[in-house]
């Protein structure tokens, strides 16, 4: 079982790409190359193959990354399943993963992160979840996404280390900010996540 995710930059037109597009192309490199593992395609919609195990983090990446300009989001579905044709292009290849990916990101309506696996029960749980920490999610300030994005890249890096990273100082002023930006509650349900993809 492989993960698709299939997003799309929300207010694109409002920051030039040259600021966020290299940022985006960042992330997506860190899992495979284009245009067989990700693609960027009508300028601000992109397509990405990932491990299952992982397609939470990457979204939540993602989206401390794109968050850290002001007015900008994105949405994100991902779709969990098979992938039973390959092409040199991700956008040309297919399967169940392709499937469930491209259904969950229609069905996005003020939802801007979702998910769709070939178990209905656990889709039901999940989009729960992930309808909750959303709401914080979308209230990230550029600084609270900085934090969020430092945190997911360095998971053993201390707050002292991290207030060095991003230039502040004090561990208190960074546990207010990961407080704030509700990262303990997105750690919980990455754990449930990845509890829950392998028993799948």
């Amino acid at each position: 079982m492989e993960a698709i995710i299939t997003g799309d930059i929300i207010n694109s037109r409002k920051v030039s790409p040259d600021d966020w597009l290299p940022a985006l192309k960042s992330v997506l490199k860190r899992y495979g190359k284009e245009p067989k593992n990700w693609e960027i395609y009508r300028g601000d919609s992109f397509q990405l193959n990932t491990a299952t195990i992982d397609a939470l983090e990457v979204a939540i990446r993602i989206k401390a990354e794109i968050k850290q300009w002001a007015g900008l989001d994105v949405r994100l579905a991902i779709g969990l399943g098979e992938v039973t044709y390959r092409s040199a292009k991700i956008t040309e290849s297919n399967g169940t993963a392709f499937l469930n990916s491209g259904a969950c990101f229609d069905e996005l309506k003020k939802q801007t992160l979702a998910i769709k696996t070939p178990n209905k029960d656990l889709d039901a749980a999940l989009n729960v979840m992930l309808s909750l920490v959303t709401l914080t999610m979308e209230r990230w300030t550029e600084t609270s996404a900085k934090l969020v994005k430092l945190k997911l890249d360095h998971p053993e890096a201390n707050q002292m280390e991290i207030a060095k990273k991003i230039g502040k100082d004090g561990q208190s002023t960074i546990s207010e900010g990961l407080k704030r930006a509700g990262y303990d509650e997105i750690q919980k349900v990455l754990d449930y996540y990845k509890l829950k993809i392998q028993s799948l």
